[in-house]
């Protein structure tokens, strides 16, 4: 199962209501954050999510509501008598820019890893997630994070049974191993099936669309996408911006076949953002709008 939490759901200022950027989803024991916006640390407390078992930090790009939270929550997590790698993933200059947030958190009592992304798309295995990072199209570079937890075929005793596959190596198979005995070698595929759907969430903001969205997105249980504007006559804004629209939005969500759509980065300016969603959901019936907190528990569907 995979827990996702949008922490905050606000761009440019935080406001009373909402945060700014963040969202936080949990694995089998590990923590990953994407952006770190003012506010972060609250959320989590709110939410009642633990701040000290967090391995790995995405960013989007380096524009202050994606990350002005980071050097707080950094001593918070240090105060905690944390000593665990803390991996951190974004746009080049990574490094350079967490180093000089550090100027106010110096000393830690963990280390920080860095992995900078300098390619078009980028794909990371780590603590059970495979995350495929993808450029995008804002006003400074910036990516979006498919996040995917891949899932093995079902295993079958009677394949382990006709390759005469001893007991105690059924386990180690089953889990992707590979077990050599006495000359002999056994391949997970001697007793697994074709693997099966995995779990996928896609969170892009800070763009303008992209055919690379839509591809990264494709079929993605959940799609998280900014909805800067939802007044029709601030198209050229968004444009002007390189932001989205709700309806640009809902144009990706529909065309990249996601099951649901969640809008999240609003205008501080803003207002009555429930009165657009008729019109979103004339184009992707599964839209809906997020919400500082809104969580939702993704699991393996039974084929």
């Amino acid at each position: 199962m995979l827990d996702v939490c949008l922490l905050g759901t606000g761009g440019m200022m935080p406001l009373p209501y909402r945060w700014l950027t963040a969202l936080m989803t949990r694995y089998n024991g590990s923590n990953l954050l994407i952006d770190c916006g003012e506010g972060t640390q609250i959320a989590l407390k709110e939410k009642g999510w633990s701040f000290k078992s967090i391995d790995v930090i995405c960013f989007t790009h380096y524009h202050a509501d994606h990350i002005s939270g980071l050097p707080g929550l950094l001593l918070t997590m240090g105060n905690a008598d944390r000593t665990n790698p803390l991996i951190m993933i974004g746009p080049k200059g990574l490094e350079r820019v967490v180093g000089a947030l550090r100027t106010i958190a110096p000393e830690l009592p963990f280390e920080i890893r860095y992995i900078e992304l300098n390619d078009a798309a980028d794909d990371i295995e780590i603590n059970g997630y495979h995350i495929h990072a993808f450029r995008v199209n804002h006003n400074v570079l910036c990516y979006g994070y498919s996040l995917q937890i891949p899932r093995i075929g079902r295993f079958y005793v009677e394949k382990a049974k006709e390759h005469d596959i001893p007991k105690q190596y059924w386990n180690r198979l089953q889990h992707g191993e590979t077990v050599s005995e006495n000359g002999r070698i056994y391949t997970p595929d001697m007793v697994l099936g074709p693997a099966r759907k995995g779990i996928k969430v896609t969170y892009c903001t800070d763009t303008r669309p992209t055919e690379r969205i839509e591809q990264a997105a494709l079929d993605s249980d959940l799609f998280i996408c900014e909805g800067m504007y939802a007044e029709e006559e601030k198209l050229a804004k968004a444009k002007q911006y390189k932001h989205m629209t709700f309806y640009e939005a809902a144009e990706i969500a529909k065309k990249a076949s996601v099951k649901e759509l969640w809008l999240t980065h609003f205008s501080p300016s803003l207002v009555r953002a429930e009165s657009y969603m008729p019109k979103v959901k004339q184009i992707f019936e599964a839209a809906s709008l997020g919400f500082d907190g809104r969580t939702a528990e993704l699991d393996f569907k039974e084929e």
